[in-house]
């Protein structure tokens, strides 16, 4: 017994808040106490609301209790302190400001271990044991621990709602049933339960087959990127194998050429050099006599001449030196040429192909694109909600019914200094990036409207072609007048023909990289198609050129 009273004291110089020995204890006007910096802390959360209320009984003041220090529990402590006794450890078992607390305990509370939908009261594992032991309690409908039990309890006659009405979907109670819900289809709770039960089955029956069809779906996805991969590193291996061959046989060929040149070269030099030796012998033979003919012609004895003249040897038949400029001097010339001939077309082979190796490339499409829908019905399904973005609109550009219209005024509007604006010309763009594939429609009125789209980083100030919509290759644009349609991407200006109407529907699939225009009345018709390759999400964008034209994005949902 000395013991349990001893533990009273060590509950009673506890603070609730901290759940250590009070320090600096005060005791607010519902009579709880707590550490004077822990209620300032709590209170102070308080402020904006000027409520100020007790953490345990929840009792609420104001204004805000002056908190004056507790002479009787400090000295209650102190005297503990010097006893040696501590104050009791915290017990997991107390309930904390996010546990359901019993409702039965007095005192500091111990958590609930059961909410009882009969007796609408949350109990500790002590003060449960009567549901367990009284057969009276039998009956009752204990639950995990709940804060709202009261939600379960009708408000208008204060019994416990057992019942659920179909009619309205919500739960009642008896009396309600014969009252205020009378002549509708009323149902008990568990039988609305059963019902709705048996639906979850099915749903998560449903959700379950999902899963494993995602599941299986993903494994084949992950079959495709290594089959991606492993045919992407084939055909590197395989183009590197071929190029690899044909630079081989260049450099065969380089230096098949190079060997034909130098053999040919050595050929040629040993024929002219035999010609030259052969016509410097000349030379030599023809001054021997020469010289010969010179000491003959010298002679003064008439006799001795005429002796000595038969004995001239004749001269050898001569070397036609004609034969050296029987060719023009090109020497190899026309090898070079030849060369240079294979070049240039190997350049435009190569050329050629490239394109179309490039395009084989990117025509590699794993996931198939969804077929481009037919009818506006289908359309339809693809609908987004679109609305302008203040902060890009031109100055003039005055947005209403929810910034989905656009108009041009003459005078400027209130806008605020922003850098997504665009400064010179009479455009704005969408709050939302659109990616996937979208659907819009935009009603015209005026003489010059233009419907575009756009990415986010196209340029905003200045007047250059940069900045207006269609002008550069971050921007596609449809212009409607009265009398015809013109389409603008990078400069390049396409007329569209196609009947005229106010409203103009588009039609976006980022991945496929299509975008479609369409002339909406009461038929469907298709005035430009583009397709390309998106690099980044796109904005819908819309221009007016004349004061008082206006174009507003429809709501289709």
């Amino acid at each position: 017994m000395a013991q349990r009273g001893v533990q009273l004291d060590q509950e009673t110089i506890s603070c609730s808040i901290c759940l250590d020995v009070l320090k600096d204890p005060v005791t607010v006007p519902c009579g709880h106490s707590y550490c004077m910096n822990c209620i300032k802390s709590h209170w102070d959360k308080e402020d904006e609301k000027k409520i100020y209320s007790c953490p345990q009984c929840r009792q609420t003041f104001r204004p805000r209790p002056v908190l004056v220090k507790s002479t009787v529990l400090a000295v209650l402590v102190e005297e503990l302190k010097k006893t040696g006794l501590q104050a009791a450890p915290a017990d997991h078992c107390y309930a904390g400001s996010e546990d359901v607390a019993c409702d039965v305990c007095t005192g500091r509370k111990l958590k609930a271990q059961k909410s009882c939908l009969v007796c609408l009261i949350s109990f500790c594992e002590k003060h449960l044991q009567p549901h367990y032991e009284i057969p009276a309690y039998a009956k009752h409908k204990l639950v995990k621990p709940s804060k709202k039990l009261q939600e379960k309890v009708c408000s208008r006659h204060d019994e416990v709602m057992k019942m659920f009405c179909r009619t309205d979907q919500q739960s009642i109670c008896y009396l309600c049933s014969v009252e205020e819900h009378k002549g509708h289809d009323t149902v008990s709770a568990a039988a609305e339960r059963s019902e709705r039960q048996r639906e979850l089955e099915v749903s998560r029956q449903n959700i379950q087959q999902r899963i494993q069809d995602r599941e299986k779906d993903v494994k084949l996805l992950q079959q495709k990127v290594e089959d991606i991969n492993g045919s992407a590193d084939k055909t590197v291996g395989n183009s590197e194998k071929i190029f690899t061959e044909l630079i081989r046989l260049m450099e065969e060929r380089r230096s098949d050429v190079k060997q034909q040149v130098r053999s040919q070269q050595q050929t040629e030099v040993s024929r002219v050099r035999e010609l030259q030796e052969k016509l410097e012998q000349e030379i030599t033979e023809l001054k021997r006599k020469d010289a010969e003919m010179e000491k003959l012609s010298h002679t003064q004895d008439h006799n001795q001449f005429l002796h000595d003249y038969p004995s001239l040897s004749p001269l050898s038949e001569s070397t036609h030196s004609s034969s050296i400029d029987i060719r023009p001097l090109r020497f190899f010339e026309d090898v070079t040429a030849a060369v240079s001939e294979v070049r240039d077309k190997l350049q435009n082979v190569l050329r050629e192909k490239w394109t179309n190796i490039s395009q084989t490339v990117t025509e590699v499409d794993v996931l198939l694109s969804e077929p481009e829908n037919k009818t506006r019905a289908e359309f339809l399904m693809y609908s987004c909600d679109i609305t302008l973005d203040p902060n890009t609109a031109y100055t003039q550009l005055l947005l209403s019914d929810g910034n989905r219209k656009v108009t041009l005024m003459r005078g400027e509007q209130t806008y605020s200094s922003h850098p997504d604006r665009f400064t010179d010309w009479e455009q704005v763009l969408s709050n939302e990036s659109l990616t996937g594939r979208c659907y819009w429609e935009v009603e015209r009125r005026g003489v010059g409207v233009s419907v575009a789209v756009a990415y986010k980083n196209i340029s905003r100030a200045g007047r250059s072609g940069k900045c207006w919509f269609g002008f550069n290759d971050k921007s596609w644009m449809l212009d409607c007048d009265n009398n015809s349609y013109t389409f603008y991407y990078n400069k390049v200006k396409t007329t569209v023909s196609g009947p005229r109407s106010s409203r103009v529907g588009v039609y976006l699939d980022h991945r496929a990289g299509i975008l479609s225009f369409y002339s909406i009345s009461e038929t469907m018709t298709l005035l430009h198609r583009v397709q390309t390759t998106f690099t980044q999400p796109l904005y819908a964008g819309l221009r007016t050129v004349y004061c008082g034209d206006s174009a507003e994005l429809c709501k289709l949902k």
